[in-house]
C-alpha cells in the first residue's frame, strides 16, 4: 500500500494527466503540420532538410508515446495503491524522487544498484 497521503496521490495523478495532455497536444500539432501540404520544395537540399527535420520530430514523438504509456501505468499504480512503492525492494520511493520522475518504479538505492550492474555488464 502506498505511503503517500491521498492529497499527494491526487497531486501526482493530476500532474501525470496534465503531462499526458500536453504530449498529446504536441503530437496533434505535429500531425497537422505534416499533413497540411504546404511544403513543396523543388530544391533537393531543401527537401532533404525538411525530411531530416520530420524524421527527428517523429523520433521525438515516438519517445513521447513510450513516455505516455509509462505515465498511464503510473496512474494505474495510483489507482491500485502501489504508486510510490519500489518494485524491487518494496520500500517507499521518496517524494523528491517521484517529483523528479513521476513514472519511476524504483527507489533511488535500487535504481543506483541497477545502473551500476548495467555499467559493469557493459550495457
Amino acid at each position: 500500500m502506498s505511503s503517500l497521503k491521498p492529497d499527494k496521490l491526487l497531486y501526482f495523478r493530476n500532474l501525470l494527466i496534465s503531462k499526458i495532455s500536453d504530449l498529446l497536444n504536441e503530437a496533434e500539432k505535429t500531425v497537422s503540420e505534416m499533413t497540411d501540404g504546404k511544403e513543396n520544395y523543388p530544391d533537393p537540399t531543401d527537401r532533404a532538410s525538411l525530411e531530416a527535420d520530420r524524421n527527428f520530430e517523429l523520433r521525438i514523438r515516438d519517445r513521447e508515446r513510450k513516455l505516455i504509456a509509462k505515465m498511464q501505468e503510473a496512474i494505474k499504480r495510483i489507482d491500485d495503491g502501489t504508486y510510490g512503492i519500489c518494485e524491487m525492494c518494496g520500500n517507499p520511493i521518496s517524494e523528491k524522487r517521484l517529483q523528479a520522475r513521476p513514472v519511476t518504479t524504483s527507489c533511488i538505492d535500487c535504481k543506483t544498484k541497477q545502473e551500476r550492474l548495467e555499467k559493469l555488464k557493459g550495457e
